[in-house]
């Protein structure tokens, strides 16, 4: 399989207009695949008040009007909108894109084990959640969630119309028209670090996206590789049917490391890398990324 390299431009204190360049630029661009956004409400560095664009209006409003690039929330929280209404967006969102939606997907904001940052107070990342009126939920009823979730989104892609009695929604008489441009939908993607999330992709994924350095080295995420390997196996599915993505943040001037690491992740097993860096943002930030990182990328990693 040919490594894949695209971008993530992260919506916090940016504006919609560098964030649109960034992208029809990219969309210009053959060696990027794909482009994504996030999933959040607020921003996680910096100044909390700064601005952050919600990331499926933004997704829709890039979907019309970019036209090659593969695109995605990187990971969407499945504890901000429900399964159906989801459903629904993600189908509008891959219509207006002409079949070019990827749906990525995440367990979303769970209460966290003592000493982890659990409160509000103490990790940004859950800050938002309290902000905007959502409450957290135990780690295993938000994975028990998320394959609910899948379960719905995979109805409302390939059946005309359904009643589903899950142990978190009803629904009744469910339509959803039009359908994604694909007949199966659009691909899935599921954000994943733990055992149990391993095995819901090992289960239900066609891709599987896990955060790389800075965050975890690259010895840490063949580990991970190697857990869902066994999942898929347990689950009787190749585990060569799931592709392996990673996300990669790259510093101003950090075009050598990074080419290092995409070599490093490439050489075990990971063939999707999304990369990011303020420096994109740049009045040559684009030709320094495609120049310096990712042609250099798909050279070394077999692209």
């Amino acid at each position: 399989m040919e490594l894949k390299i695209g971008i993530k431009t992260t919506p916090m204190h940016v504006s919609y207009d560098d964030i649109h360049r960034v992208w029809q630029q990219a969309d210009e661009m053959e060696e990027i695949a794909d482009a994504w956004l996030w999933d959040h409400m607020m921003p996680l560095v910096g100044d909390r008040g700064g601005p952050a664009l919600e990331g499926w209006t933004t997704l829709a409003a890039l979907a019309a009007r970019t036209t090659r690039l593969g695109l995605g929330l990187l990971v969407t929280s499945n504890r901000f909108r429900s399964p159906a209404v989801l459903g629904k967006m993600a189908t509008t969102v891959d219509v207006i894109s002409g079949g070019r939606l990827i749906m990525g997907l995440g367990v979303g904001g769970t209460v966290q084990p003592a000493g982890a940052g659990g409160v509000p107070g103490e990790n940004p990342g859950l800050m938002e959640y309290a902000a905007y009126g959502i409450p957290l939920i135990s780690p295993r009823e938000g994975i028990a969630r998320l394959v609910e979730t899948v379960t719905i989104l995979r109805k409302m892609w390939t059946e005309d119309v359904f009643d589903y009695e899950g142990p978190f929604t009803t629904l009744i008489g469910t339509r959803n028209a039009p359908k994604p441009v694909r007949p199966a939908g659009p691909p899935l993607l599921i954000g994943a670090w733990g055992d149990r999330t391993l095995r819901v992709v090992a289960e239900h994924a066609d891709i599987w996206n896990i955060p790389g350095p800075p965050h975890n080295s690259v010895e840490s995420l063949a580990e991970r590789s190697r857990v869902l390997d066994q999942h898929c196996v347990a689950a009787g599915r190749d585990p060569a049917e799931v592709e392996r993505s990673v996300q990669l943040i790259v510093a101003e001037d950090g075009a050598a490391e990074a080419r290092e690491t995409i070599a490093a992740l490439a050489a075990v097993g990971f063939r999707h890398v999304v990369v990011g860096s303020w420096r994109m943002y740049q009045a040559d930030g684009m030709k320094w990324l495609v120049e310096e990182v990712i042609r250099p990328g798909y050279e070394v990693g077999g692209g």
